[in-house]
């Protein structure tokens, strides 16, 4: 059974910090990338981060670049984002996404709630 586990989302003051957590298990974690995506309030579900399979490759939205950090840790089977410098705009609900295209396979968690607000 696969399973993407999103963790340590909650509320937090402008300028704070966050790190979320995705525990992956049900596949070989370390054949795929993982990306962080996000859905805001009556906008469509973007791209924040993702990160290959061996971490050497990272990719970050614009709109997070220098404030945000993706990082994986293959032996532990889990994701992080670390959130810094958080804004208003970035309250959304951010999911964790598994990819591999040697055969095309993805996998979605279940979201995890971040508010940032005063």
């Amino acid at each position: 059974q696969v399973q993407l586990v999103e963790s340590g989302g909650g509320l937090v003051q402008p300028g704070g910090s966050l790190r979320l957590s995705c525990a992956a298990s049900g596949f070989t974690f370390s054949s795929y990338v993982m990306s962080w995506y996000r859905q805001g309030p009556g906008k469509e579900r973007e791209l924040v981060a993702s990160i290959v399979n061996t971490g050497g490759s990272i990719n970050y939205a614009d709109s997070v670049k220098g404030r945000f950090t993706i990082s994986r840790d293959n032996a532990k089977n889990t994701v992080y984002l670390q959130m810094t410098s958080l804004k208003p705009e970035d309250t959304a609900v951010y999911y964790c996404y598994a990819v591999t295209v040697i055969p095309p396979l993805d996998y979605w968690g279940q979201g995890t709630q971040v508010t940032v607000s005063s």
